[in-house]
């Protein structure tokens, strides 16, 4: 009997060996295969393609409301001291400071244009007659010329200082003639709109407006001007609205939110748990074989509920990952 166990005990470790190997042979062939940079991945293994669920995207007609948080950056108020300009109230201190000092920039400059330079040039004029005509010296000749000379100077140098003013203002969203020009009893919202969809925004479309202080109540606006500048950072563009407040009910400093009824006509939208981003870069992972799926970069747009816009990068039928997005992520991106 012991002659036998001798002779089994090898065959029995060399049977487990072999399984062992076949295990490890398999666990090898189960084990992901990613390349070009981590833009294709393969599962050898069909059972882990379970793990991932994936639908297939199509163009449809899509319409909805486009929504976007606001604040009332200005109200324009009637002055009752009789003065020809309205007050403006701004609800950021630092665009106050500027608005005013603007305006007197230009009141500086129409006094040094329309009166100092024409005095001294007169004077200059005058001067260099009685200097022909040997009643005025060389010195007196030299003091009118720097006299035209400084006023040049201080014209030059007023506006410098507006165009400065008028460039913080803009980049607050606000054009310094719309303000000049605005009728008291006028509010103005602020609200940033990505830069992907300034195509649907146009001058003097309408839109709803909802305030938080009165959440009942539903106020129609307009869209005055868009912004010169988009934020580099989260490229969004300042869209500044209007709206009557004869009431002086609105507030500078209150909170808003605007609707723009947006046709998106026929587009593709993905749920938006197939979407990744990586420095700023938007992917999906498209199902390309059987057992792989490619990293796609995309141009994503606005969120419509629990679904985004794409305006390229998928093309109809593609068939995309909606679970285990986090796992292709990290095979993709090592992380």
């Amino acid at each position: 009997m012991m002659k036998h166990i001798r002779y089994l005990l090898p065959l029995l470790l060399l049977i487990a060996a072999c399984r062992n190997e076949e295990k490890a042979g398999k666990a090898e062939n189960t084990t992901p295969l990613v390349s070009n940079n981590g833009m294709v991945i393969v599962f050898p293994d069909q059972e882990a393609l379970a793990f991932f669920k994936t639908e297939t995207v199509s163009r449809d007609q899509i319409n909805s409301d486009f929504t976007a948080v606001g604040n009332v950056g200005a109200t324009i108020l009637a002055s009752n001291t009789g003065a020809s300009q309205n007050i403006v109230l701004f609800e950021n201190p630092e665009l106050a400071s500027n608005y005013t000092q603007l305006i007197q920039h230009q009141i500086n400059i129409r006094q040094i244009e329309h009166i100092n330079i024409k005095q001294k040039k007169t004077e200059l004029e005058r001067t260099k007659d009685l200097r022909l005509h040997g009643a005025a010296t060389g010195q007196d000749l030299l003091n009118a010329q720097t006299g035209f000379s400084m006023e040049q100077t201080g014209l030059a140098n007023e506006k410098a200082a507006l165009m400065e003013h008028e460039a913080r203002l803009k980049s607050g969203g606000f054009n310094p003639q719309l303000l000049r020009h605005a009728k008291a009893g006028t509010a103005y919202i602020i609200c940033d709109i990505p830069e992907n969809q300034l195509d649907k925004i146009n001058q003097g479309q309408s839109c709803n407006i909802v305030f938080t202080a009165f959440p009942n109540e539903k106020f129609i606006g307009k869209i005055d001007a868009v912004a010169d500048l988009v934020d580099n950072a989260t490229r969004m563009v300042k869209v500044i609205l209007s709206l009557s407040n004869a009431s002086n009910k609105i507030k500078a400093g209150m909170f808003a939110h605007v609707s723009l009824g947006l046709s998106e006509g026929n587009a593709i939208t993905i749920r938006k748990t197939s979407l990744v981003t990586v420095q700023g870069k938007n992917y999906v992972f498209v199902k390309t074989a059987a057992n792989g799926f490619e990293r796609k970069e995309i141009q994503a747009g606005q969120q419509l509920g629990d679904r985004i816009i794409v305006f390229s990068g998928l093309d109809n039928g593609d068939e995309i990952a909606i679970e285990g997005v986090m796992q292709l992520k990290g095979l993709s991106f090592g992380y």
